[in-house]
């Protein structure tokens, strides 16, 4: 089996597979995020304990990519910190964009380096980067629009 055919099928297992996909007990965060130039959406949800992402699993709906990828990044940032699955992101990110191309700087990804052709697919890079982004932008704080409103002390 080929290196490509391997990419494939770990994407379709990750699509189909549920183990990421539900709603954990007792989040710390919950972030949606949004694609609107295809309608992917998912609701990542996390439990951060002392700093370390004890749980993490997401709800949506979307392509393929956007499930897999939501999915196969949850698998990597269990039981790590906070830091640690920021700058996995970040190294997601610089492998979609092609700025990280080098096989051994990539293995950190683990299953996620099946996503690293998307680049040469322009429209299909948002489909792979919303869990990701999302899971930046809990990690940093932020809140959805209508959390805010709920509780102003969380948007200060």
């Amino acid at each position: 089996m080929g290196l490509e055919q391997i990419y494939t099928q770990i994407l379709t297992e990750h699509n189909n597979s549920n183990r990421n996909k539900h709603h954990i007990d007792h989040p710390t965060a919950v972030l949606k995020g949004v694609n609107p130039s295809c309608g992917d959406e998912i609701e990542l949800e996390l439990r951060e304990k002392d700093g370390v992402i004890e749980d993490a699993a997401f709800t949506g709906v979307g392509c393929a990519i956007s499930q897999a990828s939501a999915s196969i990044m949850i698998d990597l940032i269990k039981g790590k910190t906070k830091k640690e699955a920021l700058r996995l992101a970040n190294l997601f990110f610089a492998m979609i964009k092609n700025e990280v191309t080098d096989e051994s700087q990539l293995e950190d990804l683990d299953e996620a380096i099946a996503l690293k052709d998307i680049s040469h697919m322009p429209a299909r890079v948002k489909c792979a980067v919303l869990g990701w982004h999302t899971l930046e932008n809990a990690i940093n704080g932020q809140t959805n629009p209508d959390e805010a409103e709920k509780t102003p002390e969380k948007s200060k």
